[in-house]
């Protein structure tokens, strides 16, 4: 089935060209990699993994539920328009939303897969082409994993969020390299592993928690390569410099925020969109999910050196600032291991798969000795 078929919202058109104007960098020194990235990238290559192979795709959904998440998590829960609905319509807001949120996991994931080939043409050091590499293969896979969940198992999908997709064209129009890691390592990706976390966390259901966990591990590795690259970089720049790069941080994190409002959602529902707008914005769960949103952005821009009164000052008028000493090497650790709980659970569940279809076919040959 085409994806046009599936969109719950008229798209326009099935591509969206960004006009690019930088360089592309040929290294001919081959050995002079820093030993961070070097590791990194021997992991990168160590824990790729097929989504055909590692995902249990025969797992059902429930249509009320695909992802049986609990209902607090939809903005709109607890508004007048929630409980005006019967049970029918909040079962439709529950998928919605859901594919929704998955539309835009899949379409970031696209952002990311352009970006990082782009880093992989632009970045000056070949230890980072090596990594970039890597993840470039990881986010074709992610794109595969999250298109796969919506055709199969959804059947329902979103054109990419306003604000996503600007974003998305303010990373990959600016010329400068760094601005591609800040805009998709660091930002987007930063808010795509807090939204995945709810879905691991928090679902019921083990095919979509499952696809999120996997999808967490490598990206977990993402975040650090961002990290790594631009706190080599970043001290080398005038104040100027880091200004610019700031004030891009500072427009990126208003609209990351601001795509989690979903109208879009609500206008294809029939529902009351302002009224929808109004208890979202002042909803005292949702500001402590959009804030929790940040945990992975704010202490990676304080270590990587964009921590300046422009920043900080946004992120205390958003209610953020409070991340800023956060370990995320060990919350990078804790997806990691997550996800190896995963795959625990998928071993242990198809052994005892096999060891029922083998009791099977033992049963009917020792009925016939008797």
């Amino acid at each position: 089935m085409s994806t046009q078929d599936l969109y719950a919202r008229p798209t326009a058109g099935t591509e969206w060209d960004v006009k690019q104007d930088f360089d592309t960098t040929f290294r001919w020194e081959y050995d002079d990699g820093r030993e961070k990235l070097l590791n990194l990238y021997a992991k990168g290559k160590r824990l790729q993994w097929d989504a055909d192979e590692r995902i249990d795709w025969s797992q059902d959904l429930d249509p009320e539920n695909p992802a049986e998440l609990p209902d607090e998590v939809i903005p709109i829960f607890g508004s007048d328009v929630w409980r005006r609905m019967t049970d029918g319509e909040r079962a439709g807001v529950r998928r919605h939303y859901q594919a929704w949120q998955l539309s835009q996991f899949l379409h970031g994931e696209q952002g990311a897969l352009v970006c990082t080939a782009k880093i992989v043409q632009q970045v000056p050091n070949m230890d980072a082409k090596f990594y970039a590499a890597t993840q470039v293969m990881d986010e074709a896979r992610h794109v595969e994993a999250f298109s796969r969940l919506l055709h199969e198992k959804y059947q329902l999908a979103y054109p990419i969020n306003p604000h996503l997709q600007a974003l998305i064209g303010d990373t990959l129009s600016d010329s400068r390299w760094d601005f591609t890691y800040l805009g998709m390592q660091v930002l987007i990706e930063g808010v795509a592993l807090a939204a995945f976390g709810l879905i691991r966390d928090q679902g019921k259901n083990p095919l979509t928690a499952s696809v999120n966990a996997y999808v967490m591990q490598d990206e977990a590795r993402h975040v650090a390569f961002g990290r790594l690259a631009l706190r080599d970089y970043y001290p080398h720049l005038t104040q100027k410099e880091r200004d610019e790069r700031e004030e891009f941080a500072v427009e990126g994190c208003y609209l990351l925020r601001d795509r989690f409002l979903a109208q879009e959602v609500w206008e294809t529902l029939g529902l009351p969109v302002e009224e929808c707008a109004r208890h979202v914005d002042g909803s005292d769960m949702m500001k402590l999910y959009r804030t929790s949103l940040f945990t992975r952005i704010v202490p990676t821009m304080k270590d990587i050196g964009l921590w300046g009164p422009r920043i900080q000052k946004a992120y205390a008028d958003m209610g953020v600032l409070g991340f800023a000493d956060t370990d995320v090497e060990a919350l990078g650790a804790h997806d990691e291991a997550v996800g190896a709980s995963f795959d625990r659970q998928r071993d242990i569940e198809r052994t005892a798969a096999l060891g029922a279809a083998g009791s099977a076919a033992i049963a009917p040959e020792s009925e016939a000795l008797q």
